[in-house]
């Protein structure tokens, strides 16, 4: 059966009533539900159609499930949206600012034409040997038969090499310290859709006093590298640098608090989504022995024990098809949500100004009308042949249209270096006493670790 054909879609012409949906409590709406099991929720959800309509206390949203009606949303009304009312609270302003995930408008346009070169990719093919190098260091003092939580070694790794590609810093002393800091920063939005998170949002509680002072934690660091970096003038060949040269038509440059919020950005996202793709990458690769077997292969046949550089990328194609397939399966960012600027519409219903609108990575990427058995771990879905079957917007794991993640290349490009630089020394068994389980927060994160044993490769240097 074709997979475009498992489900019938339910799409309307023309309609002008409001999209059918689960109607929820009185008061609440869906919120409860929507907390109780989130990925549940929305999953079920896909049931009333493409457009679904709900509503969390007084606040009116439309889930989209359809490739064609997240195009209009990312791509061809995008001029019709903004960032979702989620990415403009309090708490999230105040971790990035007015960076590239927040602006809007001209001043978003004029701080992506500035960051832009930063991420070409000649530019950032040259951080390739900074990635294996910190890699073989981390994994230096691996033992067999150690027990380790990936998730946790995978965002150490990370932040280091982020931290060094931005900054020409090295912190490996003070990452795990920075690691909870940052950790700490996004339990906030775990409950960011209950009544407690709304009323509280405008409350100073001792949580959010404690947010807000880890923030200021990380802004000391930030403001003092930038600080640092302007005194000294010197090009350090990282994406500071870059960012501190960059001159607008008219000659101006970013100033302290516009470098700061790209900064974090960068800071959060560049580990983040990264670190994520790693450890669900190892998760699969840890409970599917075929899958594993194909992925050293390979690596024994491209590298043949040598570190991998940045011109093994293109050999490298299993290992890049398992990134891949984990990022449909655990998306790092598994919602992506925008608030209508003006009357439009979607999907055949009209979108009153002020709606929230979702398209969920988690839902359409299992979605078996768009990938044939949806639930299997099948890398070989992304061969070149087989992912021209697949709709554009059916996977979106960056995000899609003129916001798409401008570091999406870097993540890839790291993934990919990781895991083999990795897999050539060790394979990992997962500790049975460790239950892995979803945690949807900001990210799609492994609740408590990926808690593995480590096996050394039979055939490793």
């Amino acid at each position: 059966m074709n997979p475009a054909e498992a489900i019938p879609a339910k799409r309307s012409s023309g309609r002008s009533e409001t999209p059918p949906g689960p109607k929820g409590s009185l008061i609440m709406g869906v919120m409860r539900d929507f907390n109780r099991d989130t990925l549940g929720f929305v999953t079920r959800c896909r049931d009333y159609g493409d457009v679904v309509h709900t509503r969390f206390l007084y606040v009116h949203a439309y889930f989209l499930y359809n490739p064609t009606d997240i195009e209009s949303l990312l791509t061809t009304n995008a001029k019709s949206y903004r960032k979702a009312r989620s990415l403009r609270s309090p708490f999230f302003y105040r971790l990035v600012g007015n960076g590239l995930v927040t602006s809007e408008g001209d001043f978003w346009r004029r701080q992506r034409r500035l960051a832009q070169p930063a991420f070409h990719r000649q530019r950032i093919s040259s951080y390739g040997d900074v990635m294996v190098q910190y890699a073989e260091r981390a994994i230096a003092g691996w033992k067999n038969g150690e027990k380790r939580d990936l998730a946790r070694d995978m965002t150490r790794l990370t932040l280091e090499i982020v931290v060094k590609t931005l900054f020409n810093s090295d912190v490996s002393n003070d990452a795990d310290h920075i690691g909870e800091i940052l950790t700490s920063l996004v339990k906030p939005f775990a409950s960011q859709a209950t009544l407690k998170w709304i009323l509280d949002n405008r409350l100073p509680t001792p949580e959010h006093r404690r947010y807000f002072r880890a923030v200021s934690e990380i802004d000391n660091i930030v403001f003092r590298m930038i600080a640092e970096r302007r005194a000294s003038g010197y090009d350090e060949g990282d994406l500071l640098s870059m960012l501190l040269q960059a001159q607008d038509d008219d000659g101006t440059q970013m100033s302290d608090a516009q470098l700061r919020d790209e900064v974090m950005t960068l800071f959060l996202a560049g580990h983040e989504t990264t670190a994520l793709s790693l450890s669900w990458s190892w998760y699969l690769l840890a409970t599917h022995p075929e899958v594993e077997q194909k992925f050293h292969d390979e690596l024994a046949g491209v590298l043949g024990g040598r570190a991998p550089n940045v011109s093994d990328l293109p050999k490298l194609k299993y290992t890049e098809m398992i990134a891949k397939e984990a990022m449909r399966l655990y998306p790092p960012a598994y919602a992506v949500g925008r608030e209508a600027i003006e009357e439009t519409e979607i999907g055949g219903y009209p979108v009153p100004k002020g709606t929230q609108l979702f398209a969920f990575q988690w839902v359409t990427h299992r979605d078996p009308r768009y990938f044939d058995e949806p639930d299997a771990v099948k890398p070989e879905r992304w061969s070149a042949e087989n992912s021209e079957q697949i709709p554009k917007y059916a996977y979106f794991p960056f995000g899609a249209g003129p916001r798409q993640c401008i570091g999406n290349y870097f993540a890839m490009m790291e993934v990919v270096l990781l895991l083999a630089t990795i897999g050539q020394r060790f394979r990992f068994v997962l500790d049975p006493e460790h239950k892995v389980d979803v945690l949807p927060v900001l990210s799609l994160r492994p609740k408590s670790g990926i808690k593995v044993i480590i096996e050394p490769r039979m055939n490793a240097n």
